[in-house]
């Protein structure tokens, strides 16, 4: 048996509008849609925060590790200066001043005529056999003096 609309009721009920008991198509389509959107939404935000570190990591700069690690205390503090210093040292460059003094070092070395590498282990060496001399050289040059007593005591 059918059952009768109530008489204050329309006639004619929009799609949107269910029977009890029925599926709610519109429903399903709202909550898929509010899961898609929320996991977008994450994922953007989820890229827009590694991007300092995926910068550093893509310029292969010396800095990588700082930024990764600024990249993360910013993730778990929420201080967000740390997302922003992470973002400056990932824009600039750093030289690489290791490198410089490397070259500096492998100079010195071929004017001394050490082995390539040994520099430190040849330095102590000869400092080693400075001092061991000095002391002889020393008393060899410093004459015996005779030290006059004031008779003070």
């Amino acid at each position: 048996m059918a059952e009768a609309l109530h008489p204050a009721a329309p006639h004619h009920l929009p799609a949107f509008i269910t029977g009890p008991g029925e599926t709610d198509y519109l429903m399903v389509a709202a909550g898929v849609i509010l899961v898609a959107a929320v996991l977008g939404v994450g994922l953007l935000f989820l890229r827009l925060h590694t991007l300092p570190e995926r910068m550093a990591h893509r310029a292969h700069k010396l800095q990588f590790e700082i930024v990764a690690v600024l990249g993360l205390l910013a993730l778990f503090t929420h201080i967000h200066l740390f997302w922003v210093i992470g973002l400056l040292l990932a824009l600039i460059d750093i030289p690489d001043i290791s490198g410089m003094f490397g070259r500096m070092a492998g100079a010195l070395e071929k004017i001394a005529g050490i082995e390539p590498g040994r520099g430190g282990d040849a330095a102590a060496e000869a400092e080693a056999e400075a001092a061991a001399a000095v002391p002889e050289e020393r008393a060899a040059a410093v004459p015996h003096a005779a030290v006059a007593d004031t008779g003070r005591h």
